[in-house]
């Protein structure tokens, strides 16, 4: 993990140092250098925050571990507890870096559109490391699929030790990947909401308005009726998946003795299918509902929808992407040895863990990220579509 620090913090240094001159070729206020290196503080502090939470080496995800002792419904709560923790440093640090940046802005050029375009060059900033951070987010699943090799190649015991401590860091920083994605949408999607509320020529927002509280509450539902679709699809993809591996036992020779060879084709080919498939109604959701809030409601509700949108979905991904992750690494951490090992009732409830974890930080959080955005650029392209509203008041 040393290694994946020194070439985040190298590339930030990088990125300041290019910036910084940019800034002084170019005559532009100094601030706007301090707004991207906020957004690269941020960026590292939620990195940091999401590792803490997420590594076996860190009390979270023990006690998680030592939750399994006693089952795997203490397991799930632990887990679910845990995730729900995470979200407070995320949601503060960001909160932090938007309050800096508008107030840079603000200080550079004197309005309030300013501090908006700041909060926007610090989702640049945040993003500004993205190289490095997807390459240590990509080294997840490579290592996990290295260990998944190993394992069917039935290699030696200690080459699939070392691809599990592999694959237990890949699991961290497929974490700390998740979390600078959404924190960067954030920033992201806040500079939209200034835009489409500029587009729209909406000149007062008013919180008690008719429409502008149903608008929020709507919004606030968006990511869980998304989350809830997302994992039910995952649920649909895995109940058809196992009725074809007992297909495959009671129908091909030798395969439950290991001397016949299974058909790995259809359970691809029924996995990619439902996927695509299950996507089809999310995704439609994600594009007509900021559609119908606007032509309904109008274009202040809509504004309101996309606040509840980006506050809950906000939390909600981190909460799932940060408790699979310690889920997944807890019951890596018992598989070194810790509170019997493999095998053990220990292991069995964190396997369970695993399992509901894996829809939460591969699925349904990392989509998340997108519906917030989708939904934003949505409504900033159809803008100047929406008027007051049908039900206008």
């Amino acid at each position: 993990m040393t290694a994946l620090r020194r070439s985040v913090w190298g590339a930030s240094v990088v990125v300041l140092g290019l910036t910084l001159i940019a800034v002084l070729i170019s005559g532009v206020s100094f601030n706007y250098w301090l707004v991207i290196l906020v957004g690269l503080v941020a960026g590292n502090a939620i990195a940091y925050a999401t590792e803490y939470f997420t590594s076996y080496t860190e009390k979270p995800t023990q006690g998680i571990a030592n939750a399994t002792q006693t089952g795997a419904a203490t397991t799930i709560i632990q887990g679910l507890a845990v995730g729900m923790m995470s979200t407070v440093l995320p949601v503060l640090i960001v909160a932090v870096a938007i309050l800096l940046s508008i107030w840079l802005g603000f200080k550079a050029d004197g309005t309030i559109a300013a501090g908006l375009y700041a909060v926007a060059v610090a989702g640049v900033g945040m993003l500004s490391t993205l190289g490095v951070t997807l390459a240590t987010d990509a080294y997840g699943p490579v290592a996990d699929n290295a260990g998944g090799i190993a394992e069917m190649s039935h290699l030696p015991a200690e080459v699939r030790h070392r691809t599990d401590a592999l694959d237990s860091l890949g699991n961290t920083t497929a974490a700390t990947g998740k979390g600078f994605a959404i924190g960067s949408a954030i920033l992201t999607a806040l500079a939209l909401l200034a835009a489409y509320v500029t587009a729209a020529k909406i000149d007062n927002l008013n919180i008690l308005g008719p429409t502008m509280l149903p608008g929020i509450l709507i919004g606030a539902m968006m990511p869980y009726l998304f989350s809830a679709l997302t994992m039910m699809a995952v649920g649909k993809a895995a109940h058809e998946i196992v009725f074809e591996v007992r297909r495959q036992f009671n129908v091909i020779p030798g395969l439950m003795e290991g001397t016949g060879e299974p058909d790995y084709k259809t359970c691809v080919a029924i996995s990619t299918e439902s996927a695509l498939r299950e996507m089809i109604l999310p995704g439609s959701l994600a594009v007509v509902v900021p559609l119908v809030v606007g032509f309904i409601l109008g274009k202040e509700a809509l504004a309101g929808l996309l606040v509840g949108t980006m506050s809950s979905g906000f939390l909600l991904a981190v909460m799932m992407a940060n408790a699979g992750g310690a889920w997944d690494n807890a019951k890596k951490w018992i598989e070194t040895g810790q509170f019997g090992g493999k095998g053990s009732d220990a292991h069995k409830a964190a396997v369970v863990g695993d399992t509901v974890g894996d829809p939460f930080k591969d699925t349904s959080g990392p989509s998340l990220n997108i519906l917030i955005k989708l939904m934003t650029i949505v409504s900033l392209v159809f803008a100047t579509s929406f008027g007051s509203g049908w039900l206008s008041f």
